[in-house]
């Protein structure tokens, strides 16, 4: 059904014109018209005047219309399918030189990582393990065992890049001009009738007074703050009171549980805290000397206010009433004996743990720390005890993968990250050097995986340059498994603690291990064998190295 464009009323069937008999032009002329004539309909063009909405208007072109339209058609489609093209080429591009895998590349990348990550959120404030649900598992339909020759070709660039270049150790002077406050509040000296490291300090609070309102353990952990109303209760029964002055007992551990994660440090807490000799922090894990003393107590949350020593000092009182109550006894004060209690504190991030210096201190040399956690723990207490629990690093990685990442843990995502962290480590190797890429925290907060905690002996000679050897116990976690009695004794000894009855002995020897793998991680199985063989192939110069400087070849894990 037509209309009239003008008017709109309806047109006969046989009226091929576009307008009523009544809207016609008076000079409308039919034997002019060559629509009344009879010849071809006249082809319609609107776009020269403005149609009506009602109006339907029947359209005929000619065949070299219909022509240019088909090209016009074929031209737009070929112009789209072009710009389609591009843009998919550019996204793959973009992909294979940033790295991406996820979802589209299907094939491992020929190109290396430069960079240590392309996601801002986590570029300096996240930690690895706040980081874990970023990371998700890549949809690779690749042949791991395909990998291998690529992987190998970045683990040999790597392995060219090592040198263990001797850092140079920091003046007492300048490590006072980093610290101030802590230099005034620690002495130089200790009590001489305690084995652990003890002074007195001057209280100036009246029984009013809390001595813990300020203390940042309390403030920021509901958890702790039971034991903090625990010392609040008891706190005034401990001071010494002399000359109308009130002074504490103030104490720092004999010594430290440094390393390393998941290597059996929590097995060896729970089992040294059972000796009548030995007192811990109360907290566990304080992580003050690597990142509470900074301000960091979640990365992802950025920097709070730093808690000061005075707060890492609170979590030594519990044991520093014992001692306290033993210096006081008639045994110390008349027949000249002194106190054998000694206090440990297990923070599995001391050895290693060197990411917020580059916060705080600016006159870094090519990208390394000028100053280490070391370095002030030696200012301190020079003869300080330190103990190091390790293990194979390949099983350590997976076990620490197991542990910290969340959902979709497989061996084939681990396969991955573990393929990615190496790429990113070698893009770090080829322009800086080994020590400044093990303590970056950029790239160590890149790497999905942590692979620079199985870097053990980077760590140990950093240790070895203000320590000596011999107050260095390491011990091998396949060691305290297979042989607990063994180590457990060769800790007593380092330690110099006193002998136990057979009874005493049993309950700490025979207790069952604590902090295994969880049973949902055990269900996943042991990684891939290619996996196996990458990380086996990273780790061999590090551990021969390690090897060679504790002249025991039981810590290359050959038989691992």
């Amino acid at each position: 059904m037509r209309y009239c464009i003008n008017c709109c009323i309806h047109l006969l069937p046989n009226d091929l014109h576009r307008q009523c008999f009544r809207c016609r032009e008076p000079d409308h002329s039919n034997h002019k018209c060559p629509v009344c004539r009879g010849e071809n309909k006249i082809p319609l063009y609107t776009d020269r005047k403005q149609m009506k909405w009602l109006a339907v208007l029947e359209v005929r072109t000619d065949h070299c219309e219909s022509w240019n339209g088909f090209f016009c058609l074929r031209k737009g489609k070929l112009c789209s399918l072009m710009f389609g093209l591009i843009i998919m080429t550019l996204v793959m591009v973009s992909y294979i030189l940033t790295g991406a895998k996820h979802g589209l590349l299907l094939i491992p990348s020929p190109f290396h990582y430069g960079a240590f990550a392309s996601n801002p959120s986590l570029m300096d404030n996240e930690s690895f393990s706040d980081m874990k649900d970023y990371y998700q598992p890549s949809k690779m339909n690749i042949s791991y065992v395909k990998d291998y020759p690529s992987i190998k070709l970045i683990i040999d660039t790597i392995t060219s890049k090592i040198e263990f270049i001797t850092r140079q150790r920091p003046d007492l002077e300048e490590l006072r001009k980093q610290e101030p406050h802590m230099f005034s509040v620690i002495p130089n000296k200790f009590l001489p009738n305690s084995k652990n490291p003890c002074w007195y300090e001057e209280y100036r609070g009246n029984t009013t007074t809390d001595p813990y309102a300020t203390n940042s353990y309390a403030l920021y952990s509901k958890r702790f703050r039971i034991i903090f109303d625990y010392l609040r209760k008891v706190f005034w029964n401990h001071l010494y009171h002399y000359k109308d002055k009130h002074y504490r007992l103030r104490c720092l551990p004999h010594f430290y549980i440094i390393g390393q994660p998941k290597c059996g440090t929590t097995d060896l807490y729970d089992r040294l805290r059972l000796h009548p000799d030995v007192r811990f922090s109360a907290i566990k894990e304080p992580h003050w000397w690597t990142r509470k003393r900074f301000g960091i107590i979640r990365l992802r949350d950025g920097f709070h206010d730093r808690y000061p020593v005075e707060d890492y000092l609170d979590l030594f009182d519990l044991a520093a009433h014992q001692i306290q109550s033993v210096l006081q006894s008639d045994a110390v004060k008349e027949r000249g004996k002194r106190n054998n209690i000694i206090i440990g504190e297990a923070s599995a991030s001391t050895m290693w743990d060197n990411n917020a210096w580059i916060f705080f201190y600016d006159n870094s040399t090519e990208g390394e720390p000028p100053f280490l956690i070391q370095d002030f723990i030696h200012a301190f207490q020079p003869n300080a005890k330190l103990i190091i629990m390790l293990r194979d690093p390949v099983e350590r990685l997976y076990s620490d993968y197991l542990y910290f990442a969340s959902a979709n843990k497989s061996a084939e995502d681990f396969h991955e990250k573990v393929a990615e962290s190496l790429q990113l480590f070698e893009g770090c190797v080829l322009d800086f050097s080994l020590r400044a890429c093990v303590y970056n925290n950029t790239l160590n907060n890149a790497m999905p995986v942590r692979l620079q905690v199985g870097l053990y002996v980077v760590y140990l000679l950093d240790w070895l340059t203000v320590f000596n050897k011999d107050q260095i116990l390491v011990l091998r976690l396949e060691d305290h498994a297979s042989n607990m009695r063994y180590t457990m004794h060769m800790v007593f000894q380092f330690l110099d603690l006193g002998p136990l009855s057979e009874k005493q002995e049993a309950l700490i020897t025979k207790s069952p291990a604590s902090n295994t793998r969880r049973p949902e991680d055990r269900s996943l199985g042991p990684m891939l064998p290619t996996t196996k063989a990458i990380l086996r192939d990273f780790y061999r110069p590090f551990n021969t190295k390690l090897a060679q400087v504790l002249f025991d070849d039981a810590f290359l894990w050959k038989r691992t």
